[in-house]
């Protein structure tokens, strides 16, 4: 069994607001959990209306399909033209951890 963890410090532009903060990170989260099947959550930076720390989990049998999925998680919120990806940090564990 291999875990894997993803965090994704982003940057919102023209965000003035925690309850605008919260009208795009909501949808980015439900969408992250729907298309990759996987655990996410808004996870940091909750008190600042620019900033947002989002966290991704996943287990599966192999590690390279751990892999896969939080490159897609990754490759998804990059991708999203109202955030900066400012870091991605990852951590895999596996039967030998």
């Amino acid at each position: 069994m291999f875990v894997g963890a993803l965090e994704l410090d982003l940057l919102l532009d023209d965000v003035h607001s925690l309850k605008q903060k919260r009208s795009l990170v909501r949808p980015v989260v439900a969408e992250l959990r729907k298309r990759f099947t996987v655990s996410v959550a808004e996870a940091g930076h909750l008190d600042l209306h620019r900033r947002a720390l989002i966290g991704v989990a996943t287990v599966a049998a192999g590690g390279d399909h751990v892999r896969d999925v939080l490159d897609s998680c990754e490759r998804f919120v990059a991708s999203r033209p109202e955030f900066e990806l400012l870091s991605a940090r990852r951590r895999l564990l596996g039967p030998d951890d």
